[in-house]
């Protein structure tokens, strides 16, 4: 069973109609005209010219507005409507006065007078072309009074002609009420799938801006410190040592271009792929000894596991393991430790991780970043970082974590070292609600 048609589909056989239609009739009336001598002072040229002017007045009218419906032209013809239609009617009214043929003419024009002009004012126009035909046919029949039929003829197709016309404006009203809905609704559509473009774009920016931080970044920071200390033992002499240092400079650039096309894939850390959590942190402490050995001053770092280790998520070991990394990353750097502890705890329904320093610490509650640089410093730190570009560390685990459901607290005083305290829920993580970073 095929649909029903579309409002806009009846409203154009509609408008087709009528303009075939007016074509037609004007078409008939002017070889009626022709063949019977050309009317009144037989000058059958003149009247045929009349009628080819209505036709092409009408013929401009009716394209301009298709074409500005259609949204080729930016010309409206509608402000000319009224104008337009005044100059039809009244040629019609001067062939009608030739010949009573174009009486014919008079239905398609109800229509356009409903169309286009208020509607009482519509009806007064009908009335007066009504009385037009009449009196056009009365001429035309040379009886002294016009014959009842010459009367409700054109009464009863006037009357059909405002029915039908007013029918046609709901239509139309309704088709045009649609025809701005679906306009709303596309605006809309195209306005939701721009922000859901736009927040994308942002949650990638947020994702890359994580991954280098934790990464590239830290690991370029240990390149370039690696380096100087290589540097130093060469203009020391000591060629050994510079060889181990350099050595350790190859294996984080290695790692850190692993890594780099790793998350630029959006995979998992390639530390991750073929060992565990716990091995990756026991891996962690132990290149973070060799890079602050290669500094200098010695920072012994040891894990410690508490509970039977438990299978956890992918964004769940991603985000524990970039806490470590960020953490101990300015326990070298910044804390001047000499030891540093890492905590993994499994708490039945939470999995804890702590990262423990006995360095210089620092005050958290100070309104000036951290002398040290520790990872943001603060909790009322800004979030973009500062100048330099660091200070980001801090506000991108937070995000991290809170993205899981999990906390992190930071607690450190001046002289008595920090604590980074990560603590993660594990019962969504077993319910499956948590999605893939």
């Amino acid at each position: 069973m095929s649909a029903p048609p579309s409002g806009t589909a009846i409203l154009l056989f509609l408008r087709v109609t009528l303009h075939v239609g007016f074509a037609v009739l004007l078409g008939v009336a002017t070889l009626g005209l022709l063949a019977g001598g050309g009317g009144p002072g037989g000058s059958r040229y003149g009247w045929t010219a009349a009628a080819a002017v209505l036709a092409g007045v009408y013929l401009a009218g009716t394209l301009l507005e298709k074409r500005f419906a259609a949204g080729r032209s930016g010309f409206d013809p509608r402000r000319y409507a009224v104008l337009w239609l005044g100059i039809v009617t009244v040629l019609w009214v001067v062939l009608l006065a030739g010949s009573a043929d174009f009486s014919w003419l008079a239905f398609p024009l109800f229509f356009l007078h409903l169309h286009v002009l208020p509607r009482p004012v519509a009806l007064v126009t009908i009335a007066l072309l009504t009385a037009a035909v009449i009196a056009s046919q009365w001429a035309a029949s040379g009886q002294a009074a016009p014959h009842v039929a010459m009367v409700l003829g054109p009464v009863v197709g006037a009357a059909f002609s405002v029915v039908t016309g007013l029918a046609y404006r709901a239509l139309y009203r309704d088709a045009e009420n649609q025809r701005r809905v679906a306009d709303e609704l596309r605006r809309t559509r195209a306005d939701l799938a721009k922000t859901q473009h736009d927040a994308g774009v942002l949650a990638e920016r947020e994702r890359l801006a994580r991954e280098i931080h934790d990464t590239l970044a830290q690991g370029l920071s240990s390149i370039l410190l690696v380096a100087r200390a290589a540097e130093k033992s060469l203009r020391d002499g000591d060629t050994p040592a510079a060889g181990d240092r350099l050595a350790l400079v190859q294996q984080t650039a290695a790692e850190n271009l692993a890594e780099a096309r790793h998350f630029v894939r959006g995979l998992a850390s390639p530390q991750l792929q073929e060992s565990s959590l716990v091995e990756a942190l026991r891996r962690l402490c132990s290149e973070t000894e060799a890079l602050a050995a290669a500094r200098g001053p010695g920072l012994q770092c040891r894990l410690q596991v508490e509970d039977v280790p438990a299978e956890l998520p992918q964004p769940y070991t991603v985000t524990l393991l970039r806490a470590a990394q960020a953490s101990l990353a300015n326990v070298r750097e910044h804390a001047h430790a000499g030891t540093a502890v890492v905590t993994l705890a499994f708490l039945g329904n939470e999995v804890t991780l702590d990262i423990f320093d006995d360095g210089v610490g620092f005050d958290p509650a100070e309104k000036q970043p951290a002398q040290d640089g520790r990872t943001g410093s603060r909790p009322d730190a800004r979030p973009e970082g500062r100048p330099d570009g660091r200070g980001f560390g801090l506000r991108s685990l937070r995000e991290r974590v809170g993205m899981l459901g999990g906390s992190l607290d930071l607690e450190s005083a001046p002289g008595e070292g920090t604590v980074v305290a990560v603590r993660l829920p594990l019962d969504a993580a077993q319910d499956g609600s948590e999605e893939p970073a």
